[in-house]
């Protein structure tokens, strides 16, 4: 039986014991703020257990591992014809790059890029009431609680500098690949991204792609478990931007990365993880949560390979 908690204190002493190079998402000026040497952590097995170490308990701003999120709830509203308006192959280029949309005719290559997760927005946009609203109470459905909530300066600080998301829009907008006015998919967009979340709740939420489709509170069903396969494996193979193949290499589960420093991943049908340290390697993923998970799939050989 593994120690995981001696395992997952062993972690945190070896990543914070290196100067690890990177710096916070100063793109973005509210994330600039943060602290860049907060390193936390927490591993949830699908009985319950549950083991935490360092600054688990802090949120952070989620940021682009909102659009596995997004992305659950467009499956739920239009099921398979979301794959008609954004592709499943990685890109091969930076999360905000313009330049395969031209050549492509404004079909995103995957969901997890801003563009794919743009039009993801405006699908939920078309097909939701109320989106924010009912964004925030699947978050809530996850969680069994309504505590999460979204950072009003995170969003605003966001809205304020997203001028190549602003073209990205646009851009798709002219290939008939946007069905609504840009700017309230984008405020949408810029709005998911915002939420908050620590270490155990993240970890907690991805209980959903773990345990193939069920909701970890009560083990209702939001997905069906062949929609799960298709998220997982599109977290496996685009959930890291330019860099999804060197997380497969190194670490072997699929996974969602954030700007705010965050990562979560998932072996299906044993645990969810869920990282955070705010340093971001060249690529725009956090270089402690990557070394960290690499650590602890090589120490427990417990990854998909």
């Amino acid at each position: 039986m593994e120690d995981y908690n001696r395992i997952l204190d062993d972690i945190l002493h070896t990543v914070n014991s290196v100067d690890t190079p990177g710096k916070v998402a100063t793109y973005i000026p509210e994330l600039a703020k943060i602290d860049p040497y907060k390193f936390g952590v927490s591993l949830q097995f699908a009985n319950g257990e549950t083991y935490n170490a360092g600054d688990y308990d802090e949120r952070f701003s989620i940021q682009s591992i909102s659009k596995v999120f997004t992305l659950s709830m467009a499956i739920q509203c239009i099921g398979d014809k979301v794959w008609d308006r954004v592709d499943v192959e990685p890109s091969g280029d930076p999360f905000n790059s313009l330049v395969q949309l031209e050549h492509e005719e404004g079909i995103p290559r995957n969901p997890f890029i801003n563009s794919g997760a743009i039009v993801i927005c405006d699908i939920l946009l078309s097909e939701l009431e109320n989106p924010k609203d009912d964004y925030l109470q699947f978050m809530h459905d996850l969680q069994g609680t309504d505590k999460i909530q979204y950072n009003e300066e995170v969003f605003t600080s966001e809205k304020s500098m997203g001028y190549r998301n602003v073209a990205m829009a646009n851009f798709i907008k002219s290939f008939k690949n946007i069905h609504n006015k840009p700017e309230d998919v984008l405020d949408f967009y810029f709005y998911t991204c915002s939420i908050d979340m620590s270490c155990v709740e993240l970890a907690w939420s991805f209980q959903l792609f773990a345990q193939h489709g069920k909701c970890a509170p009560d083990g209702t069903l939001f997905l069906e478990p062949n929609q799960i396969k298709r998220i997982n494996a599109l977290m496996l193979t685009c959930g890291f931007y330019d860099e999804s193949g060197e997380f497969a290499f190194r670490v072997g589960l699929p996974g969602k990365s954030g700007v705010g420093g965050g990562i979560a991943a998932v072996l299906p049908g044993e645990f969810s993880i869920a990282v955070w340290s705010p340093k971001l390697n060249e690529k725009g993923n956090s270089a402690k949560g990557m070394h960290a998970l690499e650590l602890f799939t090589t120490h427990t050989e417990m990854s998909i390979f």
